[in-house]
């Protein structure tokens, strides 16, 4: 199946299908074109990595890099100026896109389309799929599209599912928890499968009941297995809802109706799947009993830990250091027009546990500035970094070592590049050439690669079931 990769980032979604294929009879799956672009930024730094990763720069034409071959094309260009005549035939398409506004406005004269707010690029994915009608698309997104906005819970995702019902799609969709099925990062996201009606995995869907196709039957619940919650926001659990009570609607009436006024609740739940414009929804829980990866698991040994890493007693200690940032905070604080507030948190694990997997990595990880939100790990002294402490003040090591309960040949770093990489189960050294803290941003907007590879093994298997 020849596959299309958008918004590629580093090559997530690559990596994952690439480790389906080793796991499958034969190479099932190929990517034969992707686009990478970050708007604002004069090196592409994302763009750089994917192509030197799969040797996409011997052949230069415009904005695409190929092998030599030709059969392997890399876009480096914004993908509302790619034609979509550029783009080849392809089965699969995939994208984790970013989480925006997806309201859209009628259109000024009576032709079909849409008026979405210029830059958001889930119409890119739309104007693709229209435009090449693949068999199936694979997307991610961070969990808040499940109930964004605030004002009309629930209704981005509605619009999302309303286009590709309109574009004739069936979707199924769910929320995601690496941790949850023994990877070493507790990243969670909603990912959604979208199968063309006239296919013969859409057939197989709309031949089972809802519930046994999320809990049994579907993609995601033979890579993910679950057991369903019965507890529903609907009082009286109808089997499907639509997403608007009427058939042939307008994209922009879901915009300026949906679940309007009527439930501060999302009625999208951690499952679901939608035929026809009407969804089907369950809370389900996550069921696995093997191995699981910890953020100990990933650490590099001890004595490949460059000095940079470390983290000063002094920055541990001084006012607005790491101990503060970490700990619990009562405050005043003061806002917008002189306005003072008490401000308030609880404390985050300091330093992070290594029994378990670790939190999910953010854009701003990389750097020594003192984070709330950053991994630091306590780790086993080697000569080096004995000397490194030595020279530090020994009263200020014996009160770091008493706040935070280090041993004497203990001490706290923050994670390097290649541990980073661990936590999203991608090769050592992916994005090496580039700054720590660049290759820190790098992996806050990357995914946790298994889950693709657990999703192309899971699709391999139910398209075989369907022909």
């Amino acid at each position: 199946m020849r596959v299309v990769e958008l918004f590629a980032g580093v090559g997530g979604f690559r990596l994952g299908f690439e480790q389906a294929n080793s796991n499958l009879a034969h190479e099932y799956y190929k990517i034969i074109w992707s686009n990478q672009w970050e708007p604002a930024t004069k090196t592409q730094h994302a763009s750089i990595t994917y192509r030197e990763n799969w040797g996409l720069a011997e052949n230069k034409k415009d904005n695409n890099y190929s092998n030599i071959d030709n059969d392997d094309i890399h876009s480096n260009e914004d993908i509302s100026k790619v034609d979509i005549a550029d783009i080849p035939d392809h089965e699969i398409i995939v994208g984790g896109f970013p989480c925006q506004d997806y309201s859209v406005a009628k259109t000024l004269n009576k032709s079909a389309g849409i008026k979405g707010i210029k830059g958001v690029l889930w119409w890119e994915i739309y104007r693709i799929i229209e435009g090449k009608k693949p068999d199936c698309a694979l997307l991610e997104n961070v969990d808040r599209l499940l109930k964004s906005p605030t004002s009309q819970r629930g209704r981005d995702f509605a619009i999302m599912l309303s286009a590709l019902d309109k574009l004739g799609y069936d979707v199924e969709w769910r929320l995601i928890t690496a941790s949850d099925y023994g990877m070493p990062q507790r990243r969670k996201r909603v990912f959604i499968l979208a199968y063309r009606r006239d296919t013969p995995l859409s057939k197989l869907l709309r031949s089972k009941s809802p519930s046994n196709w999320i809990k049994s039957n579907g993609v995601f619940a033979k890579a993910f297995p679950v057991s369903i919650d019965q507890t529903s926001l609907f009082e009286q659990n109808p089997p499907m809802h639509p997403i608007m009570n009427k058939g042939n609607y307008e994209l922009h009436e879901v915009s300026y109706s949906f679940n309007l006024g009527k439930s501060k609740s999302t009625p999208f739940l951690s499952a679901g799947l939608m035929i026809n414009g009407e969804f089907f929804t369950e809370k389900v829980t996550p069921v696995y009993n093997q191995k699981i990866t910890t953020l100990g698991d990933i650490l590099l040994d001890s004595k490949s830990v460059e000095l940079e890493y470390l983290i000063s007693p002094n920055d541990l200690l001084r006012d607005k250091g790491w101990i503060y940032q970490k700990g619990a905070k009562r405050e005043p604080r003061k806002g917008t027009g002189g306005f003072t507030y008490l401000y308030s948190e609880g404390p985050v694990t300091f330093p992070d546990a290594l029994g378990k997997p670790s939190r999910t990595i953010i854009t701003g990880e990389g750097g020594s500035g003192a984070s709330r939100f950053k991994h630091v790990v306590k780790f086993k002294l080697s000569g080096p970094h004995k000397k490194w402490l030595e020279s530090n003040e020994k009263d200020e090591i014996a009160q770091v070592r008493e706040l935070i309960n280090l041993d004497k040949n203990e001490w706290v770093r923050r994670l390097t590049p290649v541990e980073l990489e661990r936590l999203n189960m991608m090769p050592d050294n992916h994005t090496l050439g580039h700054s720590a803290s660049k290759r820190a941003f790098l992996m806050g907007n990357a995914l946790v690669v298994g889950v693709v590879e657990k999703v192309a093994i899971s699709l391999n298997q139910i398209l075989h079931d369907s022909q």
